[in-house]
C-alpha cells in the first residue's frame, strides 16, 4: 500500500469456530497476503446451535453480530444467499466506492447455520450472494478471504486476478 493510502480495516464477523486444519491453513495464507492491502481481523462469535429452538438461536447469534458490528463501526456486508450477485470486478468497484465515501472499516458478516434476523439484514449496507448454492459456513470464510484478496488485487492492479 502507498504510505499515504487510507488503511482499510476488514472485519469478518462470523458465528462458530473453524475446526478443519485445511481451512485454517488456507485462511492463514490469505490473511498473510492481505497484509499488503488491509488489516484483517476474524471475529468469531459463539454458536448457539439450539436445534430445538432455531428462532431463539437466530436471535441470540444475531444480537451478538449486531453488537460486534456496532463495536467495529463500519460498512456492513452480509453474506446472504438472497443477496445481490456481483462479479469479482463489480465487487472490487463496490469496495472502492465504500472507501471513497470515507469508510475505512468494512464488516463482512457470516451468520450461523440457521441464518440471521431481519435486524442484521437492516444494518447491512449490502447483502451479497456468492451463489445460489449452500456452502458450509467454515468453508465460506476461506472463500470470502480469497475473494477479499482478489478484490484488493484488482484494485491494486496486481496480476493475481488475471
Amino acid at each position: 500500500m502507498d504510505k499515504g493510502a487510507v488503511v482499510v480495516n476488514i472485519n469478518i464477523i462470523c458465528v462458530g469456530k473453524i475446526k478443519e486444519k485445511y481451512i485454517k491453513m488456507g485462511m492463514e495464507e490469505f490473511l498473510k497476503r492481505m497484509n499488503l492491502y488491509a488489516k484483517v481481523k476474524i471475529v468469531e462469535l459463539k454458536e448457539d446451535g439450539n436445534d430445538s429452538d432455531r428462532e431463539r438461536s437466530i436471535e441470540r447469534e444475531s444480537s451478538e453480530i449486531i453488537k460486534m458490528a456496532e463495536k467495529h463501526k463500519g460498512f456492513n456486508v452480509l453474506l446472504d444467499i438472497g443477496g445481490k450477485k456481483l462479479s469479482s470486478e463489480e465487487m472490487a468497484k463496490e469496495i472502492e466506492k465504500i472507501t471513497v465515501r470515507g469508510m475505512s472499516t468494512i464488516n463482512f458478516i457470516i451468520g450461523g447455520s440457521y441464518g440471521v434476523s431481519d435486524e442484521v439484514r437492516r444494518i447491512s449496507g449490502l447483502r451479497l450472494s456468492f451463489s445460489d448454492m449452500t456452502f458450509p459456513h467454515q468453508l465460506m470464510r476461506l472463500i470470502l478471504l480469497e475473494q477479499v484478496y482478489r478484490w484488493f488485487s484488482i484494485l491494486g492492479n496486481s496480476k493475481y486476478h488475471k
